[in-house]
């Protein structure tokens, strides 16, 4: 057992320790950030029920509107799941972070076959954490591709109304149709 110990030096434990804590520090603010765009994702839906309900969408955008709400509820599915997957991985770091600790302590007493199991233990939980935080971020990056897919028509619908308002004013009777000038948006 010393000559293990002084092999890998006195910081061994700590490394391992510090390890699994690091990343359960960052995904305890991935929980957090998740969660406040779940809220807001909650906000936006209770404002487009409220935009409904007081008929305040035109026949021009009520097919964009009616795109938006099932974004939305899809956005809010994607930010379950990855939601679900982060707590994963926050108790996976946990139970990692709890194993080095117990297999620290307990080192001198124990023999090489618990030592192994401990280790073992460790490292699956280390795995299925980092595993679950992959997950959740790809989960995360599902919903921000969705975000994005709103604000382009959001621009689309705005780009309309304004190419309107200056043909209105100049006496056109030609508008700028709303995909015209969204070329350059083509970034995912």
């Amino acid at each position: 057992m010393d000559a293990l110990m002084n092999a890998t030096g006195p910081f061994a434990a700590l490394t391992f320790i510090a390890a699994p804590a690091l990343l359960t520090n960052a995904t305890s603010v991935l929980a957090l950030s998740t969660t406040n765009r779940m809220l807001r994702t909650r906000e936006a839906m209770t404002a487009m029920l409220a935009r409904s309900e007081q008929g305040r969408v035109g026949p021009d955008e009520a097919d964009i509107f009616l795109r938006q709400v099932n974004r939305t509820e899809i956005q809010a599915g994607l930010m379950l799941k990855a939601l679900s997957a982060i707590y994963t991985a926050l108790g996976s770091f946990a139970g990692a972070t709890l194993m080095t600790l117990v297999g620290a302590a307990l080192l001198p007493m124990l023999g090489l076959p618990v030592e192994v199991l401990i280790a073992v233990v460790g490292l699956l939980l280390g795995a299925t954490g980092v595993l679950c935080l992959i997950l959740g971020s790809l989960q995360l990056f599902g919903a921000t591709k969705l975000s994005l897919q709103t604000i382009r028509e959001e621009a689309a619908l705005i780009r309309t109304r304004s190419a309107r308002i200056t043909a209105t004013r100049a006496g056109s009777a030609s508008p700028v149709t709303a995909a015209e000038g969204t070329d350059h948006l083509d970034l995912l």
